[in-house]
């Protein structure tokens, strides 16, 4: 039995690091949006290229997270690579033609070395040094200098994440800029509160059920015992639990993927960056300067301040 009656409507698509995981959660609290417990399915954007040890769903059990939508007049979604992704848009167009998007961007230079230390904590990079990951991009996309806990490998190519133009484009193209709404990190982090009430009325919900407050969330984080995330991300341990824990039935299923995200906050202690080495961020702000002019003139928006 399919629930198409209860399908997703709206889609939160990265990008990573972007303050997706912050507005999904305050999405979330608004009486009229819903949003299922599970995060990041990616069920859309075949060109994906996830590992065995990662749980992508069918379309039964992917419906499924949204059969506890009860008069709410949105239900959301959000997965950051579909932004990246080149399939997703049209994937999720041909799923739900009317539905609408939200896109988050932050500068580039700030969002990989973010996503960088954010693949540091999940067992994704090894390597040790943002310097060395930058490096190392080539020979990731010719399937070298990978571990075998690194379970999306193209998230490594940092600079190419973060080469947003084509990836905004592709959705106005196929979605119209009506049904896409962009929202620039520093807005959120200025005023998330004038920012949240915009997204509310792009979405078509009250937009006056604000809270009053916008806590941070998923700030940067370090692991206290390596050893359990490693055992956490193992790709052995990882696909022996799908195996036996996914053909379980969904209330089941859900309490074992709350355990494991009660471990993984147990196991965080949540630390500031270590400021970018200023001749690198010099660096990168010039490589990506013509990356933000193109960006600038698709949304209408002068953000070469970011190159500065």
């Amino acid at each position: 039995m399919h629930f198409v009656a209860k399908k997703p409507d709206f889609f939160l698509v990265g990008a990573p690091k972007s303050g997706t995981t912050a507005l999904a959660q305050y999405l979330a609290a608004h009486p009229d949006v819903y949003m299922p417990e599970a995060k990041e399915m990616h069920f859309f954007g075949s060109d994906l290229r996830f590992g065995g040890s990662f749980y992508r769903r069918g379309l039964d059990a992917y419906l499924a997270e949204f059969a506890a939508k009860n008069g709410e007049r949105r239900a959301g979604c959000a997965s950051v690579w579909y932004l990246f992704s080149t399939r997703a848009a049209v994937e999720i167009r041909d799923f739900n033609p009317e539905a609408r998007i939200i896109i988050m961007l932050r500068e580039p230079v700030e969002m990989i070395y973010s996503l960088y230390h954010e693949y540091r904590y999940l067992g994704q990079e090894h390597l040790p040094t943002f310097e060395e990951a930058l490096a190392a991009e080539a020979d990731r996309r010719a399937g070298r200098r990978i571990t075998r806990r690194t379970s999306f490998v193209q998230g490594l190519d940092y600079r190419e994440t973060a080469r947003y133009t084509e990836q905004v484009r592709r959705y106005f193209n196929v979605f119209g800029r009506e049904r896409v709404h962009v929202i620039i990190y520093d807005d959120l982090a200025a005023d998330a509160a004038a920012t949240y009430r915009d997204t509310l009325a792009f979405l078509d919900v009250d937009p006056d059920c604000v809270p009053t407050e916008f806590p941070v969330i998923n700030g940067n984080k370090y692991v206290k015992h390596p050893a359990l995330r490693n055992l956490l991300v193992e790709p052995v341990v990882r696909s022996a639990a799908l195996k036996l824990f996914s053909p379980l039935p969904r209330p089941a299923y859900a309490a074992l993927r709350r355990t494991e995200k009660r471990l993984w906050r147990w196991n965080a202690r949540f630390e500031e960056r270590p400021p970018l080495a200023p001749d690198l961020r010099q660096q990168l702000q010039q490589e990506f300067a013509p990356e933000v002019e193109r960006l600038s003139q698709l949304l209408g928006r002068d953000l070469t301040h970011w190159s500065r």
